[in-house]
């Protein structure tokens, strides 16, 4: 009997039969989780590639602007946030800002927020102890709410290096991502951020902050301001009544036009 036992037992130990769907059994499981976690990473990157190059687009699209933004125009920013980055819902927020990097003492350039007021507050950074950063605007849209002067601190180490007078375009952007398989977490943010300076004029103007509104406009002694230009000036100015010159009988007998590279005067 025993024998027959240990005969028995020797037999299935030598059997083969059926390897390949244990060893299946046992590897198979493993597999599937190796592939659903390579794949999750992969989809975390192609997405995060995704919001960055829609945080860049925003971004050069505001840099090109030479008309005043408004609020309007920001919502359909983010609209073009939505479909850039593929998202559904909510789950996408926006902040523009714009940052001018000023300098200290006599070098200080004003005219911040619209009211020739800058309030330094950065000495480090890109600028050193030569200059601070002010924020001239921000807004926002999601959950996100607009940067205010004290939150520029936290941008020290990541601000551009910039000239005096200078202005840059923050965009950031945030997008939750949902994976379909769940492994860690449930979700998490995507975030993104970019500079770009202003290409086609010296700053990006936003309505109602830096669009010259409740400032006063003063006389710098060309004419450029509300009184009439000193030292008879009036017919070659070029600032803000120049129109009273070219309306002027005076003006119009002594102006010259080029013609073919060579001034002809008007005979009245």
């Amino acid at each position: 009997m025993t024998a027959r036992i240990h005969e028995r037992v020797s037999r299935f130990i030598r059997d083969t039969k059926g390897d390949a769907s244990l060893e299946a059994i046992i590897i198979l499981p493993a597999l599937i989780v190796i592939f659903a976690i390579s794949w999750l990473y992969f989809d975390v990157f192609r997405q995060q590639a995704i919001s960055q190059k829609a945080n860049y687009t925003i971004g050069d699209i505001i840099s090109r602007e030479t008309e005043i933004l408004d609020d309007e125009y920001i919502d359909n920013a983010r609209n073009l946030l939505f479909h850039l980055s593929q998202a559904q819902g909510d789950d996408v927020d926006l902040r523009v800002s714009v940052v001018q990097f000023n300098g200290n003492g006599n070098g200080s350039q004003n005219g911040c927020n619209g009211n020739g007021n800058c309030n330094g507050h950065n000495n480090a950074g890109g600028g050193g102890a030569n200059g601070t950063y002010d924020l001239v605007w921000s807004t926002a849209r999601g959950d996100w709410s607009a940067l205010t002067d004290s939150d520029l601190t936290n941008y020290e180490s990541i601000l551009p290096i910039l000239a005096v007078g200078d202005q840059t375009i923050i965009v950031e952007t945030r997008d939750w991502y949902q994976p379909l398989v769940h492994l860690a977490n449930d979700g998490f943010d995507i975030k993104s951020y970019s500079f770009t300076r202003p290409r086609f004029a010296s700053q990006v103007i936003f309505e109602g902050e830096n669009d010259g509104s409740g400032k006063t406009w003063q006389n710098n002694g060309w004419g450029n301001g509300d009184q009439d230009a000193p030292g008879g000036s009036l017919c070659n100015n070029n600032a803000e009544n120049a129109d009273e010159g070219d309306a002027s009988a005076e003006c119009a007998s002594t102006t010259t036009k080029p013609t073919n590279g060579k001034g002809k005067k008007k005979n009245t």
